[in-house]
């Protein structure tokens, strides 16, 4: 089950790797995802020490808690394999890569949070995405109406 996209993040950005990550979330914080009370739009990842954490993913506060004690921009710890960590530093170090959140859902009664090695996109590479897209729409379309 979808608890948040980041959709604009598929168009901003050319999606090279997909990784799954688990997140560590205080109980509030789950009680408001579940609500699917979120907001990851502008939110990235960065590697520090070996640890991968996430910024600027915004939780809102639960309404039936303590509201002094919820701080919704809090810096969350990423849960990840040393192995997919390291190769996620190898993309950033060499390729000049980035990392984005692209979604949290919930998988098994967790919340998981899928990451997307990117590179990011020019301005005359999106309008061709949108111009590839409208294109595909367009013969969608004609197809139906066969």
């Amino acid at each position: 089950m979808n608890l948040a996209e980041n959709r604009k993040a598929r168009f901003n950005y050319e999606i090279v790797d997909n990784y799954e990550a688990g997140i560590v979330l205080s109980g509030w914080e789950v009680k408001s995802a579940r609500n699917k009370n979120l907001n990851m739009a502008a939110a990235w990842v960065k590697i520090d020490k070996g640890e991968a954490w996430i910024h600027n993913f915004q939780i809102s506060p639960w309404s039936f808690g303590d509201m002094s004690k919820q701080d919704p921009f809090q810096i969350r710890k990423l849960l990840l394999h040393k192995k997919e960590i390291l190769k996620m530093e190898q993309g950033i170090l060499e390729k000049k890569m980035t990392i984005v959140p692209l979604r949290l859902y919930l998988k098994k009664g967790r919340i998981k949070c899928e990451l997307g090695l990117a590179k990011g996109r020019k301005k005359h590479e999106k309008k061709q995405v949108l111009k590839e897209r409208s294109q595909m729409k367009e013969a969608r379309k004609a197809l139906k109406d066969l």
